[in-house]
């Protein structure tokens, strides 16, 4: 399965959730990974008919080894912290505290960037669909998962439009309900499935936050980072039905698509 761009998984995501309504419950809110993210979680929102907003949440890698996350830190003082990988790893307590540091410079400074005319919305006791527009390593997702749930979210929604086979095995308990709609052999990068995989820039974040918070601001459909009319009358030709496996939501579509 391809997209044609970030809108389109979106809206095709966001069908597919809404066929699930019942197990996400009405008490919904819907949480974009910044950047690429945030305009696939927009669609999702704005199907599901629940607020949009985005989990600002930066992961503390390893000193030497970035990639390889220690944990993670996010807004209002979270902080999730991997201990079985620092003492794999033999990172120090001083260690963790310099790159520690690190991230949480870069998260205040996103969060200025995306909490500047709004507050957060409060995941206590709520259902969080957290939106990714893929999953490669997986994580970034897995930690923005666990602060989900250390600002209190009830139940954890992890839901991309395409990841790896097998990816369920690298959550574990993070999230309750993971959903993919397309798990390709041969996967290699995110940006392969996606016939558009530009750059979504801080300002096209704020400006998808913005036409969520305010919708009766656009009229005629809002013009989304794609380019592409985010009309609300559009239909998404799919089989919303799918087809469950070991809890985990696949289409039955050929994943080599």
């Amino acid at each position: 399965m391809r997209f044609l761009h970030r809108r389109d998984a979106g809206r095709t995501l966001g069908e597919v959730l809404a066929s699930r309504r019942a197990e996400l419950g009405d008490d919904l809110v819907v949480l974009g990974l910044p950047r690429g993210g945030v305009p696939v979680a927009e669609e999702v929102a704005r199907i599901l008919g629940a607020p949009l907003d985005v989990i600002v949440v930066r992961k503390i890698g390893i000193p030497g080894q970035p990639e390889l996350a220690a944990g993670a830190v996010g807004e209002d003082g979270a902080r999730v912290i991997n201990h079985d990988v620092l003492r794999a790893t033999g990172t120090t307590t001083s260690d963790l505290a310099v790159v520690e540091a690190t991230a949480r410079d870069e998260l205040a400074h996103r969060v200025v960037r995306f909490r500047t005319a709004r507050s957060r919305e409060s995941l206590a006791g709520r259902c969080a669909v957290i939106v990714d527009d893929g999953v490669a390593t997986g994580a970034t997702a897995r930690t923005a998962c666990q602060v989900a749930r250390a600002h209190g979210a009830q139940r954890v929604v992890l839901a991309v439009p395409v990841a790896p086979v097998g990816w369920e095995e690298r959550f574990g308990a993070a999230a309750d309900l993971l959903v993919a709609l397309s798990t390709p052999e041969g996967f290699w990068a995110v940006g392969h499935w996606y016939d558009d995989f530009s750059p979504v820039t801080d300002d096209e974040v704020v400006a998808c936050l913005e036409r969520s918070a305010h919708p009766s601001r656009v009229s005629g459909g809002a013009v989304g980072t794609d380019g592409v009319a985010a009309g609300r009358d559009e239909e998404v030709a799919i089989d919303a039905a799918g087809a469950t496996v070991r809890g985990h939501l696949r289409l039955p579509v050929d994943a080599k698509g």
